[in-house]
């Protein structure tokens, strides 16, 4: 009898990344866990090792496109199902939402994106029965879904209302709206370098921002791009690059870094010169900390605490840097997950650790030395409104403003009290995938 006929059918190609997709959407929207969890380290799933990097990229971009859509996704679903989306079947859900995604905004055949969500929904036992559905509701889309779009072009249903709302408040309605539709855009990869940006800029296919990130749209695995293990670069936003800068010159100084794991700002200062202590509570995140450090070449010492209960060591530090825990709302353009995931009773509870670990880098800071606090929130109860609650407190400290020349005199991002506050819409580009910036708050402080 011959052989081929006990051979194991291929799978169909393209299968694969979309099932997985779906079981991480299934993930964030149903389980509450973050995409950093089902992506790396001990809790990723347990398929991504057999994808293809081609596949992993492609799993990767549909997850984000649909997490960064999904409240047009909702609206034009909604518009083309006359019972609503099925609830008692998740993979049902999924296969809809992957489809109608690839139909309206990446480059799919809608042939490949109708027939790989209809298998998506066979393979499980309780959405197959929602085959037929799932076909005609995405054929539907790729003749109708444009027009849905327009309809509600001017909402902004692709955050949640509680967020928008606090935005239109804090900010203004026209700055919102502008903050939201930069959300909408899958972010540029970027890169700070040991050395010389301009030629990085051109080995990576980049550009040079004014402060000296390089900004690439290369995608795939970053540890196959060139300098990669060679340690001449790391990954790091170009927001998140600048409150490691409001230090000035550290060459040999004692610089604590707390809450420091992955080891961005560690990095910065350790290339900067300083002899640095990273201080983090998580062993997991600490031990990606030290690999990273040794692929870079950088040192700085380790220390395995929760930051705001650790006492330091010696006569204190001549800088500290607070990255605080927080809500992480500027993050939304890379993580659109934190979308979904956060609530607003949250930054109550974060503003109180924020507290503690302000008094903790008081306390560890020497006279004269430099405290710089900073937060990827957009929220004001997690910057702005965190250093004046401090500032009343604390005889002590005394603010010094940050200056233009420090920021490479990009416009809008210093606040009337001298402090750095990064939007997502700051640093327009031609090409909306170059501009944008992780929104950051940062405050520079002096202990007298």
């Amino acid at each position: 009898m011959p052989p081929s006929r006990f051979a194991v059918p291929a799978e169909v190609p393209g299968l694969a990344a979309r099932r997985i997709a779906a079981d991480i959407l299934d993930g964030v929207l149903h389980k509450h866990r973050t995409l950093d969890d089902q992506l790396d380290g001990a809790g990723a799933h347990p398929g991504l090792k057999s994808l293809a990097d081609r596949d992993r990229a492609l799993m990767r971009r549909l997850v984000s496109t649909i997490l960064r859509r999904l409240g047009t996704l909702g609206h034009v679903l909604s518009r083309l199902l006359d019972r609503g989306i099925p609830t008692d079947a998740p993979r049902a859900q999924s296969a809809l939402l992957i489809g109608a995604a690839q139909i309206l905004w990446m480059d799919v055949p809608d042939h490949a994106a109708v027939d790989l969500s209809v298998r998506l929904v066979q393979s499980d036992r309780r959405a197959a029965k929602y085959a037929g559905l799932v076909n005609a509701v995405l054929r539907r889309c790729a003749r109708e879904g444009q027009g849905l779009i327009d309809e509600v072009k001017t909402q902004t249903l692709d955050l949640p209302q509680w967020l928008m709302t606090r935005w239109i408040t804090h900010y203004g309605e026209a700055t919102a709206r502008d903050m939201a539709l930069a959300l909408g855009h899958e972010p540029s990869l970027d890169l700070t370098v040991k050395s010389d940006p301009a030629q990085w800029a051109s080995r990576l296919h980049g550009e040079t921002l004014p402060t000296g990130t390089v900004r690439t749209l290369l995608q795939g695995s970053v540890t196959m791009l060139p300098g990669f293990a060679e340690g001449q670069w790391w990954v790091q936003d170009a927001a998140a690059a600048l409150p490691a800068r409001l230090f000035g010159d550290i060459k040999d100084k004692a610089i604590a870094d707390l809450c420091a794991a992955p080891g961005g700002k560690t990095a910065q200062l350790a290339l900067a010169g300083a002899r640095v202590t990273a201080v983090d509570r998580s062993p997991a995140r600490m031990a990606r900390l030290r690999d990273n450090l040794t692929r870079l070449g950088l040192q700085a010492e380790s220390v395995v605490i929760d930051s705001a209960e650790w006492d330091g060591a010696g006569e204190g530090f001549d800088g500290i840097l607070v990255d605080a825990p927080c809500t992480s709302t500027g993050t939304i353009r890379r993580h659109p997950d934190v979308a979904w995931l956060r609530q607003e009773g949250d930054i109550g509870a974060l503003s109180g650790l924020q507290k503690r670990l302000l008094q903790k880098a008081v306390a560890l800071l020497k006279p004269g030395g430099t405290l710089v606090y900073c937060t990827c929130s957009l929220e004001p109860e997690e910057g702005e409104q965190a250093i004046a609650a401090l500032l009343a407190g604390e005889s002590g400290l005394r603010r010094a403003p940050v200056e233009k020349d420090e920021v490479a005199g990009i416009d809008g991002i210093i606040t009337a009290d001298g402090d750095l506050r990064t939007l997502p819409c700051h640093l327009r580009h031609a090409d909306p995938r170059l501009g944008g910036l992780d929104g950051f708050y940062a405050a520079r402080l002096v202990k007298s």
